[in-house]
């Protein structure tokens, strides 16, 4: 037996044989190379992206999920509803976003009086040069490229059911003539959601057709100083076009040639068929507070959007991190709660924050470090104070 001594104690251990020459290491495998092509169009879409996001900062004071969230719909295609009190800037960031796109917009202030063809616009009689009567097409505010829906909730269901084909087919309808909408279109909807009176809320199937639903937060007394300060000087936007319709519509077709490793897609589709109670990859969080799941347009919209989100990082890849940032903006309108989330003070977000809690500690997917998931007792006591 052999014996070492250190400077308290003696440590007896068994004589270890003679050791054999280590073999070289395996040689790393070297990461797969980007195709040159794809590298440079990586590398103007983060260009273009900083200088998208830096103009909207001349008109936009904070609210950075807020722009973030906004600009890679409208990059993916997609919807954008948003939900925060009056005065916030909402409509700021519309008219903002139109001159950094150079895009034309439109705004429609929805009221319970407002018809289908307020929006869509109607046929009138005309007379042409020979002075016969004819039927003439006057195009509505949605022939826009961006169409700010403000206040959709106090439109009747009919009014807001006029916006279902625009906002997925991107064509309306009027007397059973279909017409094209312009390219690119985003409807950017707003609601209020400390007033309920006279509002009609939105159904699930047009709520299903927003790709996000962001939560405006109120400023903080800092952000409220510079938003004074900026609108002392002028009301008007100072942000100019960073990117007009055609590289927009580049941009979009670069983004969905992202790849997605096999491992990430199938997070993101267990991720999403978890929120339905009778699945078979349903989690504790979902049997217990989750009522109805979401549909397979969430998980085409967590896709998509992630890969615009990769670009934006300067990677040509989409990671777990994009899966787990995006998740909540993306299935918080989607998912329907039970009552034992309503009595446990639970919302759509705490309840989407630990589904990801669940299936990271499951082993499912990567571990969630930037994410602050709350137990559903720790959720409730905040709420209480």
């Amino acid at each position: 037996m052999g014996t070492i001594e250190t400077k308290d104690t003696k440590t007896t251990q068994a004589a270890a044989p003679a050791a054999k020459p280590a073999a070289a290491p395996a040689p790393a495998k070297a990461a797969p190379a980007i195709d040159p092509k794809a590298a440079e169009e990586l590398k103007l879409f983060s260009e273009k992206c900083e200088k998208i996001f830096r103009e909207v900062k001349k008109d936009i004071i904070g609210q950075t999920e807020v722009v973030q969230y906004t600009i890679i719909a409208i990059i993916a295609g997609g919807n954008v509803l948003l939900e925060g009190a009056p005065g916030l800037g909402k409509t700021r960031l519309v008219r903002s976003l139109g001159h950094v796109f150079d895009l034309p917009f439109s705004r429609i202030q929805f009221t319970p009086d407002l018809m289908p063809a307020d929006v869509t616009g109607t046929s009138i009689i005309t007379r042409d040069e020979n002075g016969n009567s004819k039927f003439e097409f006057q195009k509505g505010p949605i022939f826009s490229n961006i169409v700010l829906a403000d206040e959709i909730n106090r439109a009747t269901p009919k009014t807001q059911a006029a916006l279902l084909e625009a906002m997925q087919e991107h064509k309306v309808t009027v007397m059973g003539e279909s017409r094209q909408l312009n390219e690119p279109f985003f409807v950017l909807a707003t609601q209020n959601p400390i007033e309920q009176d006279g509002t009609y809320p939105l159904p699930e199937a047009q709520m299903d057709r927003f790709m996000f639903k962001i939560i405006v937060p109120n400023p903080s007394a800092e952000e409220l100083g510079q938003i004074v300060t900026m609108t002392q000087k002028t009301m008007e936007e100072t942000a100019t076009a960073a990117c007009n319709g055609d590289e927009l519509l580049r941009m979009r077709a670069v983004a969905k040639t992202i790849p997605v490793a096999k491992e990430v897609l199938d997070y993101a589709m267990v991720l999403v068929a978890s929120t339905h109670p009778d699945s078979e990859v349903a989690t504790a969080t979902t049997k217990r507070y989750i009522r109805l799941g979401a549909s397979p347009r969430a998980a085409q919209a967590l896709i998509t959007a992630a890969k615009v989100r990769a670009l934006i990082r300067g990677r040509y890849n989409v990671s777990y991190d994009d899966i787990n940032a995006l998740a909540v903006p993306v299935l918080r309108h989607r998912i329907k709660l039970g009552f034992e989330a309503v009595t446990s003070k639970m919302n759509s977000d705490d309840v989407v924050l630990s589904l990801i809690r669940d299936l990271n500690s499951a082993g499912k997917g990567a571990a969630v470090n930037t994410l602050t998931v709350k137990q559903p007792e720790e959720a409730s006591k905040a709420k209480k104070k």
